[in-house]
């Protein structure tokens, strides 16, 4: 394993191999295996890797751990007031658990903290490359990859270095999913994705139109309640509220205990329309159009404080906008209203700019993947994505399963190489897996999984993995 005589600086490369095809050297990193990103997911990544006795180079074009969560990086989607939606028992690593004294949903800072303390426990700054952007990533014989590295910003030459094994962990939130709309372009006022929006100072005094109802769309609609001075939220179809609190507790602490009792989907779903009627009741009555689907069946929107608003008349439902106007919204009910400030919270797509995408299976190039338990890639054994989900629960328990099973996979093509064999028909044909159970098909839900099923695939897998 190399070690590293500076923080953030692996060894160097000393071993050069022959020029690759645009005629630069290319250095030969032996084992070595390459993380591309230092957030949640490639933190875990490094930190297991390493303790399965693998060499690893992490390469992150920031200037810091936690990718998304440090929201001084150009590319985070974080705000000033963002929090966990899941509770802290199901989001914390399993090795590493928050502290016991800090609230039900943490704010950023902290997971930032908690980051920069799981970096620092687990000795990984010195795998990794800050302010180093990965430019691509090839296959090349043997099952061994060839990265190409430039300083952020594309200062600096680049710098070609040959992997055992590729680690895929640059997040899927920062690349903005952008609507089209007749007269956008005509359009004066000030519109912006939600990917910019820092501070509820952006909202203080306008007239604001969230476009909309994910979790974020959601929160900027409450802050705009509060701040704007007017806030009109618009949707597209009718989503499930869901209260961060149920019977005293995290409402997904509540769910979990649901599932590990294994109560059915439907009783599930028949709990959860009690409960809303029992305590918000009917929510069309505000205004907000009735879901064209059952609970579950969609992700559901963690936020307590959106019907409180509207119910108070500081936030108007809307539904699509049909076309822009000047000085003026169009909506699909023929209304007209007049912000002077558009934030689409429409969310994001993955890309994977370093990477032909039909090496992972995106034959169409719009940025869905098709991988096994989505991190394993089919006929490429030493390639993985880690944390491409979007779950039910927290993410970074199931981003360290993942980079528990890829780990062990890489020891196994060098100890059992014939169960390796086995293992890689095995990700063929799970390509393309689904752990969600029924969802609306849009890109929101391309990566959705329940978090006990897909645990649970996970365990299979390792067990398989490792079976004589």
């Amino acid at each position: 394993m190399p070690t590293s005589t500076e923080p953030g600086r692996p060894d160097p490369q000393t071993n050069t191999l022959s020029p690759g095809h645009d005629g630069r050297p290319v250095s030969d990193r032996g084992d070595t295996v390459c993380v591309i990103g230092a957030g949640a997911s490639g933190l875990t990544a490094v930190k297991n890797l390493t303790e399965h006795g693998f060499g690893v180079d992490c390469y992150e074009r920031e200037t810091g751990v936690g990718g998304a969560w440090n929201w001084r990086h150009d590319r985070s989607p974080v705000y000033a007031s963002t929090h966990l939606i899941s509770s802290r028992p199901f989001t914390q690593f399993p090795d590493f658990p928050m502290p016991d004294h800090w609230p039900d949903y943490p704010h950023h800072r902290q997971l930032l903290s908690y980051f920069e303390r799981y970096a620092d426990h687990f000795d990984l700054r010195r795998h990794i490359w800050f302010g180093t952007e990965v430019v691509r990533v090839e296959p090349v014989d043997d099952d061994r990859w060839d990265v190409t590295t430039r300083s952020t910003g594309g200062y600096g030459p680049e710098r070609t270095s040959r992997y055992a094994a590729v680690v895929v962990a640059n997040g899927h939130n920062w690349s903005p999913k952008l609507p089209r709309y007749e007269g956008l372009e005509q359009f004066r006022g000030e519109v912006m994705h939600a990917s910019s929006y820092k501070d509820s100072a952006q909202l203080r005094g306008k007239r604001v139109l969230v476009v909309g109802a994910g979790n974020t769309g959601c929160d900027i609609a409450v802050e705009a309640a509060q701040q704007a001075s007017r806030c009109w939220h618009s949707t597209r179809r009718g989503y499930w509220y869901a209260p961060k609190y149920v019977f005293g507790r995290p409402a997904d602490q509540v769910n979990d205990l649901l599932l590990a009792l294994r109560v059915p989907l439907r009783v599930r779903q028949w709990l959860y329309h009690r409960t809303l009627r029992l305590t918000v009741g009917d929510l069309t009555r505000f205004g907000l159009p009735k879901p064209d689907h059952r609970v579950y069946e969609t992700h559901l929107i963690a936020n307590s404080l959106l019907v409180y608003h509207v119910g108070h008349g500081a936030i108007t439902p809307v539904p699509d906008i049909e076309r822009l106007h000047p000085h003026s919204v169009e909506l699909t009910d023929g209304r007209q209203i007049d912000p002077e400030l558009v934030v689409f919270a429409t969310g994001y797509l993955p890309r994977f700019e370093f990477l032909d995408g039909k090496i992972l299976g995106d034959d169409e190039g719009v940025g869905r993947p098709r991988l096994w338990l989505n991190a394993l890639v089919p006929d490429h054994p030493t390639l993985a994505v880690t944390g491409l989900l979007q779950p039910d629960s927290g993410i970074f328990p199931l981003a360290h399963w993942q980079a528990v099973l890829f780990a062990r996979l890489l020891q196994t093509r060098a100890s059992a190489p014939q169960r390796a064999a086995a293992f890689a028909a095995r990700v063929r044909a799970g390509a393309g897996e689904r752990y969600s159970g029924q969802v609306k098909d849009s890109t929101r839900h391309w990566f959705e999984v329940g978090h006990a099923d897909y645990l649970r695939a996970l365990e299979r897998a390792l067990r398989e993995l490792e079976s004589k």
